[in-house]
């Protein structure tokens, strides 16, 4: 017989070794209970979650894709918006050009009533009186100003508001730049996939950022920077409507003054030539006068000299007969008669030496009367000549367009004088 190696363990019964198997079977049937149950419960995991899954992603999706297209509406609003203010700011651009350009039209009228006045102050003498021409121009250099002040004023107006204008722009710019890039980052992730090589697992995804809003603050963001523009567009029409009626009404002002100015110097310049006329006239019958009145002195001085050659005839006869000797020394009728007739005529003789004398200053003060006729007249000549640069200055401000208006009305002046009839036109 062989020897043992080892010594036997401690031997079990039958019956223990039927509750082993027993255990065994019971353990084993227990652990495939437990694993079938686990299976059935994966499974159902496995189909839960992933129709949870699916219909999560396909939720978050048709959000996404909610989420795009509310973007997408605010976007287009904020376009039409923006639009309408670029329409805006290029009407309120254009008014404001056209009111700088009406602002630079008034210095050529300003410069020419300026010149016009600069040329009546050259007036001398009496006629540098202070007429209705003056008075009109004057106006018209005032209101040329205040127009001027007023247009000004509407120029920086626009300029401010379109700088408000351009404010509400750069804010439509700015919010529309914020949502073409969210829409872009939308739209992007509604593009991704699970099998997108570009997803990855991030760190900490579902942390909330600095500085998010919520849809509500979103939405009234946007709202905000659109009433902005909209109040602002209003203000610039506004704005517009009110520049192109006081620019029509300014501008109707001017026309009217301008008028009532030419009317006025071409009143002053038939006044002055009416004036001129009368002067003329009056020169005329002056010089006719002092040609009769220098015969009429050379009538007299020859009539003197011829008075005074018969009083030489008789006083030589009265002293001739003073010679006559004796008794024939008689005082006679020829003696009273020479005697009467040199009395006579040293009467007659000083009445007509005291009537050249008359005539002689008569004419004198024709001439020196004729002589400030003369320089009245040049003066009167020269301020119609000055009024007539003056009514040339001003068809500078004859635009091309009053061709096409109704023909000018005449207005009769009457003629104190009734030697001419003028007719002024009144535009």
């Amino acid at each position: 017989m062989c020897a043992l190696s080892a010594k036997p363990g401690l031997r079990h019964s039958v019956s223990e070794w039927d509750s082993n198997n027993q255990r065994l079977s019971a353990a084993a049937q227990k652990e495939r209970d437990t694993s079938e149950a686990i299976r059935g419960e994966g499974r159902s995991l496995r189909d839960q979650t992933g129709c949870k899954t699916t219909w999560d992603e396909r939720d978050t999706s048709r959000r996404l894709n909610d989420r795009a297209w509310d973007v997408a509406r605010c976007k287009e609003a904020l376009e039409n918006c923006a639009q309408k203010l670029d329409a805006e700011m290029e009407a309120l651009t254009l008014s404001k050009e056209q009111t700088e350009e009406a602002l630079a039209a008034t210095a050529v009228p300003l410069g020419v009533s300026a010149e016009c006045l600069t040329l009546r102050d050259g007036r001398r003498g009496y006629e540098l009186v202070v007429d209705p021409a003056d008075e009109q121009l004057n106006k018209e250099v005032a209101l040329i100003e205040s127009v001027q002040q007023v247009l000004q004023q509407h120029v920086d107006k626009a300029f401010e508001q379109l700088c408000v204008l351009q404010e509400a722009r750069h804010h439509l710019t700015a919010d529309l730049q914020n949502k073409q890039d969210a829409l872009d980052i939308d739209l992007s992730c509604l593009s991704l996939t699970v099998k997108s090589p570009q997803i990855s697992l991030k760190t900490n995804p579902t942390r909330i950022p600095s500085g998010s809003s919520t849809p509500q603050e979103w939405l009234q963001f946007s709202l905000y920077n659109v009433a902005r523009a909209q109040e602002a567009m209003q203000a610039s029409q506004r704005m517009r409507e009110d520049v192109s009626l006081s620019r029509t009404q300014l501008q109707n002002e001017l026309d009217a003054q301008r008028r009532a100015t030419e009317f006025a110097l071409r009143k002053r310049h038939h006044h002055q030539e009416r004036a001129c006329s009368e002067l003329q006239w009056q020169i005329k019958k002056a010089e006719e006068e002092m040609a009769e009145m220098e015969s009429d002195i050379q009538g007299l001085d020859a009539d003197l000299q011829a008075k005074t050659a018969s009083l030489k005839l008789a006083h030589t006869r009265l002293e001739n007969r003073t010679r006559r000797p004796g008794v024939d020394l008689c005082r006679d009728e020829v003696q009273h008669g020479l005697i009467d007739e040199a009395h006579q005529l040293e009467a007659t003789i000083t009445a007509l030496e005291q009537k050249l004398s008359d005539a002689q200053h008569s004419l004198q003060k024709m001439k020196l009367h004729h002589s400030r006729m003369l320089q009245d007249l040049s003066r009167k000549q020269e301020a119609l000549t000055l009024d007539q640069r003056s009514m040339n200055t001003r068809t500078r401000l004859r635009s091309t367009s009053c061709t096409d208006k109704a023909p000018a009305l005449l207005v009769p002046l009457t003629n104190s004088s009734g030697r001419s009839e003028l007719q002024l036109l009144a535009q």
